[in-house]
């Protein structure tokens, strides 16, 4: 039996099974009894998509500099499996702790599931979406501009990701059974700022009516219960996961990592290496944040202060989410469905319905702005002599070179000054991606516009209300899924463009890009409400043959002098506090030798009076490591545990590596520290 039909005849079996009436009721009363309290199959899974922690740079502050030197916590993949059990129609919502959703990823994911599932799940129906998180390793792109910080294509990293969220998608997809949804809404403030009110300003009072604040503070929770108990939830919350600072060196996820952990790990007591059927899974995923900062002072953060931003941050948006689980909302029942459908973004022909000013208009060739070179200067500054707003020099170069070289992208792209025409370097090597995907997802009242960027809030609204007004649905019940499937950088409205802020300068395709982006859902939507297929459009190409990279991997591992692979070269003290920082530094090696996905570098054991118990490992938010280069081949591994309070009792650390020998052969190595103990 191939692999294919063994999973149809399994699936065939559990709707059988899930379906059957319960004694002494009719089959069609038993069954509309079942689905009428739980209309749908839901499953959840949780993997850890973790990539490299030391010499790969992280992605999101356009950084060079910013090259990962050890581990805050574990990345995860958080995946949903949808069913009506009506209909049989299912939708995969995959949330990621990651920067972006790059379409090398999408590409790699949608094969494997392939593979597995045949077209169970599909480019249609799986939305991959992604946290935003500054603080996670890059280099999984297949387009340059991703890459140039990260000195190239990262393997290793790139396969932790896939198969992150594979392993997340194959565990939810076990786990389906009979589950209800409730839709709640509500507010959070206090927890992000705009960081381009200037820019915001400039929209119509209409616009700027709805966000009084100039944010977008709706919180929505999808609650998941089984037999009246909550099992899961997916928070949608926009705010940029820049709590972790441009000068950080630890890999994170941020806060919205915080506020996952926190739900699961410290309420619900989910033991993320041990779990395959967790008791409580919890995703926090993004919506229009293009223009949110978690920093309300509109400074970027300091090291010193990474970890208490980043923890107060991710616990107001896990008190926002909480709040709901037990509120009243909105029960929902069937209708899932989704379409999807790829755009070429450069030659879009935008309709005078949507443009505003009542003529047809084109997008064009994407062009990175001087503004965008500046960096996000209330997160963290980019280039040094590029400003938000205005740029002399480079306006002058844009329009005396560029502009008067192609005056379609003058029009097309003014009043942006030029810094790179990304769609030119396109022919020579694919620097941005320029076929993107755009997909609407229901489930119930629910809609979701996976929108491949980053989408400032009131761009948002228009898409929100454009296809609310399409399908008659609640503007709070319509969300924009921001970071999805793909990326293209910023979506801002025509007059925050004209701004020409740092999300004015990432919008790569011109002034007109959110009106042919609303046009396109608008086409989704209406296909939806008609129970239309959409064309799917021609796909991105496969440039997996592509890359390359520019960092040495791992040549050998060798102790430092005197010592031997796992010995302590720190010892902690033989006595703290609960609260108090306990240290110990070890001889290590190279962490990118073994990922240790779905592991652990490191553990806190207490002894119980018969054996040494995992207390904490690499996943935890108290504990941390740094890893150092000594000499041209020797590691320095200091791990940090921060006891919780009400920790008592003897304790040690133990450090898992592994070595790389002159042959190439990877020996793992382990060492533990002496006893301490916690009072």
């Amino acid at each position: 039996m191939t692999k294919r039909v063994l999973v149809l005849v399994t699936t065939l079996l559990l709707g059988a099974s899930l379906l059957t009436a319960p004694a002494g009721a009719s089959p069609s009363e038993g069954k509309d009894a079942v689905h009428a309290a739980e209309p749908y199959l839901v499953g959840r899974g949780i993997a850890d998509a973790t990539g490299e922690i030391a010499e790969v740079g992280l992605m999101g502050y356009g950084r060079i500099d910013q090259q990962a030197a050890g581990l805050h916590n574990r990345q995860r993949s958080r995946a949903f499996v949808i069913a009506d059990r009506e209909t049989g129609r299912r939708v995969l919502l995959i949330v990621v702790d990651a920067p972006m959703i790059f379409n090398s990823v999408r590409q790699e994911v949608l094969r494997r599931l392939a593979e597995r599932y045949g077209d169970t799940y599909t480019e249609r129906n799986v939305m991959l979406t992604a946290t935003h998180s500054h603080a996670a390793p890059g280099g999984h792109s297949h387009h340059l501009l991703y890459n140039l910080t990260t000195l190239g294509f990262h393997r290793k990293t790139f396969e932790a990701v896939t198969s992150g969220i594979v392993e997340s998608a194959d565990r939810a997809h076990a786990d389906l059974a009979p589950a209800s949804l409730t839709l709640t809404h509500d507010e959070l403030t206090g927890a992000s700022a705009n960081r381009s009110r200037a820019a915001f300003e400039r929209n119509p009072d209409r616009d700027k009516a709805h966000f009084p604040d100039a944010v977008d503070p709706q919180t929505s929770l999808l609650r998941i219960e089984r037999d009246g108990r909550p099992v899961g939830a997916i928070n949608w919350f926009p705010v940029h996961a820049t709590s972790m600072s441009g000068d950080n060196r630890l890999v994170s996820s941020d806060n919205k990592g915080y506020a996952a952990y926190r739900w699961e790990r410290q309420d619900a007591g989910v033991d993320y290496r041990g779990d395959r059927s967790p008791s409580f899974v919890s995703a926090f995923a993004q919506t229009n944040a293009g223009d949110l900062t978690p920093n309300l002072d509109l400074t970027p953060p300091t090291t010193p202060e990474d970890f208490g931003r980043t923890t107060a941050n991710g616990e107001r948006q896990y008190r926002a989410a909480k709040r709901q689980l037990t509120a009243a909302g909105t029960d929902l029942a069937g209708g899932v469905d989704a379409r999807l459908v790829h755009v070429d973004l450069s030659d879009v022909e935008v309709r005078p319905e949507f443009t505003g000013d009542g003529r047809t208009h084109r997008t064009c060739s994407p062009a990175v702005g001087a503004a965008m070179a500046a960096g996000s200067l209330e997160d963290g500054p980019g280039f040094p002599g590029f400003d938000e707003g205005e740029n002399p020099l480079w306006d002058k170069v844009s329009h005396a070179v560029l502009y008067r070289a192609s005056p379609k992208l003058k029009e097309c792209q003014a009043p942006k000054g030029v810094f790179a025409p990304v769609g030119a370097m396109n022919k020579v090597y694919p620097w941005v991606q320029e076929i993107v995907p755009v997909q609407l997802v229901r489930i119930g009242d629910l809609y979701l516009i996976g929108m491949p960027g980053e989408v400032t809030v009131t761009a948002g609204l228009r898409l929100r209300r454009t296809v609310a007004e399409t399908v008659g649905a609640d503007l709070r019940d319509v969300l924009v899924a921001g970071y999805a499937n793909s990326y293209f950088h910023y979506l801002t409205t025509p007059e925050e463009y004209d701004a020409q802020h740092y999300e004015g300068g990432s919008t790569l395709f011109g002034r007109w890009q959110l009106p042919a982006l609303q046009q396109t859902a608008h086409g989704l939507a209406t296909a939806m409400r008609d129970g239309r297929d959409v064309p799917p459009g021609e796909q991105p190409a496969d440039l997996s043959g592509k890359q390359f990279r520019l960092q040495p991997g791992v040549v050998l591992d060798t102790p430092p002098i005197g010592t031997r692979f796992g010995d302590v070269l720190t010892q902690p003290a033989t006595a703290y506090s609960a609260g108090e920082q306990v240290s110990a530094a070890f001889a290590g090696a190279h962490p990118s030798n073994d990922l240790h996905r779905g592991g652990t570098y490191l553990e806190v054991q207490r002894w119980d009076g018969r054996a040494w118990r995992t207390v904490a490992d690499d996943g935890d938010w108290s504990t941390t490591l740094h890893w150092k280069r000594r000499g041209l081949s020797s590691s320095r591994v200091t791990i940090t545990w921060r006891p919780p309070a009400g920790t008592t009792g003897p304790h040690r650390i133990r450090y898992r590596g592994d070595a790389k020998n002159t042959l190439g052969r990877i020996t793992p190595i382990t060492g533990v520290t002496r006893e301490f103990t916690i009072h």
